[in-house]
């Protein structure tokens, strides 16, 4: 199920991304683990990138991640989710991309 500013694809532990000190936005531990991997790739080679969340009423929320803004993501799963080397690649594409990486349900 999706609701907006949730990502909930199965009953997976859910993690929290901190964006600045303004928004957290509610996201599946498994892929939040894949994000992590996808920011701290394109954050430590100082490259922004547009992250598109569902937000209310069907319509969709453009975050612009960028090293110069504080991001916190915190996990609330005992265990580290397994990592899904397709859908990092995937991810990392997406991300690379003019349009940027686009979360949702249907992609865990």
């Amino acid at each position: 199920m999706l609701r907006p500013g949730r990502l909930e694809p199965y009953n997976h532990d859910m993690g929290r991304l901190n964006y600045d000190a303004s928004a957290a936005f509610d996201i599946d531990d498994r892929l939040l683990a894949h994000l992590r991997i996808v920011a701290m790739n394109k954050l430590r080679r100082g490259e922004s990138f547009m992250l598109q969340l569902p937000g209310a009423n069907g319509g969709h929320l453009s975050i612009l991640i960028s090293p110069s803004m504080p991001l916190v993501l915190h996990f609330y799963g005992s265990r580290q989710p397994q990592l899904d080397v397709e859908l990092l690649n995937d991810m990392m594409r997406a991300a690379n991309g003019p349009d940027g990486l686009t979360l949702a349900a249907a992609r865990v």
